[in-house]
């Protein structure tokens, strides 16, 4: 009887909270000029609000039955054996690349002053962890127009350090996978795929995020689908699972589930290290952890938002159609973006290169469309290793970077993402062609 009556006081504020939304829902009316059109932004109803205050009720702050249920769903969309919940991509990627490092693998590990190939156009959070974890970034130039890695390049950062492949997919265009597999796997090197910003992408009509030994998500509010805050690992590998699960949480060797005790039957028979034997299983470290569990909010979010991921996706694709189309004649003034061979992006931005001779600078025309109210992003760090914060760090460079120093210079993107219309769409292109013809 008792959960009877639970069952309809939640169907009674989950009631409430639809009705909530319906009264908040009432759209901002357009001014073109005088709305801001956003780069990114969260897309939302009730169905994640209620989602969210369904576990709310629980009361189970850590990861509970929310989080295991979007591990097991996501796992199964991207066609991965395994997905570990982290709080934040960034920890995704930090886990990730810490796992590899784990005394476990034996021969395998990652050891201090070994080699991580790196894109030298990315996001911090795709070398910090490189960093961090003592190893050296090896930065390839990119191509313009895909801005991804020039994957002609890797053969001459081979080194006899050389020990994984770090790359992202950038804005959702994956990378030339052919080929950064095939180098891969001639040398015996490891591949981290960094997918934070290509949910939903297809290689070779395969979900990217299952090719390399990991992948890495976010779930933060400017990317496909959001938790807020949020991110994952996958893998194949359930040695490489026990080590991402290891580090996330706090390093520990035991594996139970949060309120869960002796999943192993042993908990007091264990003997690691110089402990005693018999010292509690649940208290033994065997890495050098963290503590980037999500809470359940988080994947609940989650949950609702991962049952629309199609539609947002096709939405990201429409509206990419939408500003080539419209932009297309302008070619000789600005480099459009262009997809992979062999991929069907899930697009992320809308990136655009000036070109040298267009007679105008990127930062003209983005100071145009700022005053537009038309938010713009470069290219994440341009070329990171001239970022304050590599001055003083151990790193080696493949090149000139030469496309990555005009990326930097030249190149910015516009939002594609769901919560844009048509109409917000118009004017951002009615704009640019009021600067492109009207710049002199």
């Amino acid at each position: 009887m008792t959960q009877d009556r639970e069952s309809e006081i939640r169907s009674r504020i989950f009631a409430l909270v639809r009705e909530l939304y319906e009264m908040r829902r009432q759209q901002e009316e357009f001014h073109p000029g005088q709305t801001a059109i956003p780069y990114a932004g969260r897309v939302f109803d009730h169905e994640e609000m209620i989602s969210l205050i369904d576990c709310c009720l629980d009361f189970w702050l850590t990861a509970g039955r929310f989080a295991r249920e979007f591990e097991v769903q996501f796992a199964k969309f991207l066609g991965v054996k395994y997905l570990s919940l982290t709080n934040s991509g960034s920890s995704a990627n930090l886990v990730a690349l810490s796992a590899l490092t784990s005394p476990r693998l034996g021969n395998s590990r990652l050891r201090p002053g070994d080699e991580v190939i790196a894109a030298a156009a990315s996001f911090p959070t795709t070398v910090n962890p490189i960093v961090q974890n003592n190893l050296v970034p090896v930065f390839v130039d990119v191509q313009l127009g895909t801005y991804n890695v020039d994957a002609s390049m890797l053969e001459d950062a081979l080194s006899d350090k050389t020990r994984a492949v770090f790359l992202a997919h950038t804005l959702g265009n994956p990378f030339d996978l052919d080929r950064v597999l095939r180098f891969c796997k001639d040398n015996g090197l490891y591949l981290l795929e960094d997918c934070c910003d290509a949910v939903g992408s297809t290689y070779a009509g395969r979900l990217v995020g299952s090719f390399g030994d990991m992948a890495t998500f976010s779930f933060y509010p400017a990317h496909h689908i959001t938790m807020g805050e949020g991110g994952a690992v996958a893998t194949d590998s359930p040695e490489h699972k026990m080590n991402i699960e290891s580090f996330r949480d706090w390093g520990k060797d035991c594996w139970c589930e949060p309120g869960m005790d002796n999943t192993c039957g042993k908990r007091f028979g264990w003997q690691l290290g110089r402990l005693p034997q018999g010292y509690d299983h649940k208290f033994t470290f065997s890495h050098l952890g963290y503590n980037l569990k999500v809470v359940d909010m988080q994947p609940a979010v989650g949950l609702a938002q991962l049952r629309k991921l199609q539609s947002f996706v096709d939405a990201r694709k429409s509206n990419f159609a939408k500003l080539f189309q419209g932009l297309k004649e302008y070619q000789e003034l600005l480099l459009l973006p262009e997809k992979t061979p062999k991929s069907d992006p899930s697009w992320f931005g809308f990136p655009l290169t000036v070109r040298e001779d267009a007679g105008f600078t990127k930062n003209e025309i983005v100071s145009c469309l700022e005053r537009n109210k038309i938010a713009t992003r470069p290219l994440f760090a341009g070329n990171i290793i001239r970022q304050p914060a590599y001055s003083g760090v151990k790193y080696r460079v493949v090149g000139d970077l030469a496309n990555t120093d005009a990326i930097m210079n030249n190149t910015f993107w516009l939002g594609v993402y769901p919560g844009l219309t048509d109409q917000m769409l118009q004017h951002v292109v009615m704009v640019l062609k009021g600067f492109l013809e009207h710049r002199n």
